[in-house]
């Protein structure tokens, strides 16, 4: 299986069995293959501690030291035996089953004392059953363990090779010193070893359980939000942008979830504006086309009908196509981020008046009123055969919608070094709703498509991407009822 084809909820299932695997590999090594140096450490620990709390004894007031201190060895499992420099004992108490110190001869006792001056008043001798590893050539000899240890169950469990060490002190007591030995042992029996592996195969097998068990809860629980998302992706991919996203149990599935529910609501816009694109596009061709069909048919079949007037009316619809054509491959380019601009300094006062000169024969025959206010020429650097457009575009749009007066503005301001261009209508306004959308392709206010007086039907969205190409500012103001105006700005150069 690939690894990118497995589902995120048995990748969870097996990171958390790996990690409880390796919670048990780790829990087997400490317990089986370091509880030896682990129980050593604890017990010189607390051997070490031991040793201080039988010396507060021995330097304190209490009465009976002898009982405090028997009671302090069987709390700890340990043998201690305290003796004056002579060797006398003073006390002892011993609580494991191989102490050598009670039996200790005076002479090794001795030889343990000045060891011990030697060491700045401390000694550590450890054994392995009855072998001196700290002294191997010491000649004393070492005493037999007890009855029960060499005849009894201890010592068919490996007793004799136990290890243990003794901590010979020096201390003062009552301004006399005094030898303080403490005997431990430093191998755990064989008794908690195997108790320790018994337990830790009954751990070992809960635990494995309930890893299964909890890993397939978490893995189900964690991915379900996930497997959710991903049948709505698969309906979106199927064409249905009206599918809603509903993972919300964690905030990054929240999150996804909230991006694809707006990408969907985009995507569904962008499919109702195709297909309104492709029925718009499709009326705009099938009118003219039909028209110069209409008529070369006519001037074909009867005599007569080959006139100027029918000609022209070929060649105006033809003009038509050309222009549709391009201004459809002029905002491909435009959005695809190919076309360049050609940037030089012009007059963009005279550039608008060249425009409105274009618009001489629509004044006359059928009435509009196209005005130009402006206060002073102004000089831009632009691409001016774009903004030609823009301007050309702009009017032509205005003209489409405005009122039953036929009026229409074109405004020229200066805002500092802005110089502002405003178009306006005297139609019937957008509704705000409606404004944001005005720029797409083909965006109709009243959903009723119907052939412009003069343009294509792309001519905003051409629009907004020769601006944006300038980076210049642009808007549209419509309050419904009072016209719409649009607007641009561009940094005037000073000349």
């Amino acid at each position: 299986m690939r690894h990118e084809k497995i589902s995120i909820k048995w990748k969870i299932f097996t990171y958390l069995l790996v990690f409880t695997g390796i919670l048990l590999v780790v829990l087997w090594l400490i317990q089986i293959c370091y509880l030896d140096s682990l129980y050593k450490m604890i017990k010189s620990r607390e051997a070490e501690k031991f040793t201080s709390e039988t010396l507060a004894i021995l330097q304190s007031d209490a009465g009976d030291k002898s009982t405090m201190i028997d009671e302090l060895a069987a709390k700890n499992n340990m043998a201690v035996f305290v003796a004056d420099t002579d060797g006398n004992e003073l006390y002892s108490a011993e609580y494991i089953a191989n102490s050598r110190l009670s039996t200790m001869p005076k002479e090794q006792l001795a030889a343990y004392y000045e060891q011990a001056k030697e060491n700045g008043g401390t000694l550590k001798v450890e054994y392995e059953g009855g072998r001196n590893l700290t002294f191997p050539n010491e000649d004393f000899p070492h005493p037999e363990p007890p009855d029960f240890i060499k005849d009894g169950f201890i010592q068919n469990h490996g007793q004799e090779r136990a290890e243990s060490v003794i901590y010979v002190n020096i201390v003062m007591v009552e301004g006399e010193e005094q030898i303080l030995m403490v005997n431990t042992q430093l191998t755990p029996v064989d008794a908690t070893v195997n108790t320790l592996r018994i337990e830790l195969i009954w751990i070992t097998v809960i635990m494995i359980f309930l890893s299964l068990v909890i890993a397939f809860l978490i893995s189900r629980q964690v991915s379900k939000s996930f497997i959710k998302i991903n049948e709505s992706a698969r309906e979106m991919a199927k064409g249905n942008f009206d599918v809603r996203f509903e993972g919300k149990d964690y905030r990054e599935a929240a999150e996804l979830s909230d991006t694809l529910n707006a990408t969907a609501a985009e995507l569904g816009k962008n499919e109702r504006l195709r297909r309104e694109l492709i029925a718009n596009v499709s009326h705009d061709l099938r009118t003219p086309l039909t028209m110069i069909i209409a008529y070369a048919e006519v001037m074909r079949d009867l005599p007569g009908e080959n006139t100027p007037e029918n000609v022209q009316v070929v060649i105006d619809e033809a003009g038509r196509l050309t222009n549709l054509v391009n201004d459809m491959l002029d905002i491909s380019k435009l959005q695809a981020g190919v076309m360049e601009k050609n940037a030089q300094c012009y007059n963009l006062t005279d550039s608008i008046q060249a425009v409105l000169e274009r618009y001489g024969k629509l004044k006359e025959q059928d009435g509009y009123v196209i005005s130009f206010e402006y206060d002073g020429k102004v000089m831009v650097e632009a691409d001016e055969y774009k903004m030609f457009q823009v301007m050309y575009n702009l009017i032509n749009n205005a003209i489409n919608y405005t009122g039953e007066d036929k009026t229409v503005s074109v405004r020229q301001n200066m805002h500092g070094r802005k110089v502002r261009i405003e178009v306006e209508d005297s139609g019937e306004g957008i509704a705000p709703e409606d404004l944001p959308y005005v720029w797409d392709r083909y965006y109709k206010v009243d959903k009723t498509h119907r052939r412009a007086v003069m343009g294509t039907g792309l001519g905003l969205s051409i629009v907004k991407n020769i601006l944006e190409l300038h980076g210049a500012e642009y808007g549209v103001e419509s309050p419904p009822g009072g016209g719409t105006v649009f607007w641009f700005e561009l940094t005037a150069v000073q000349v």
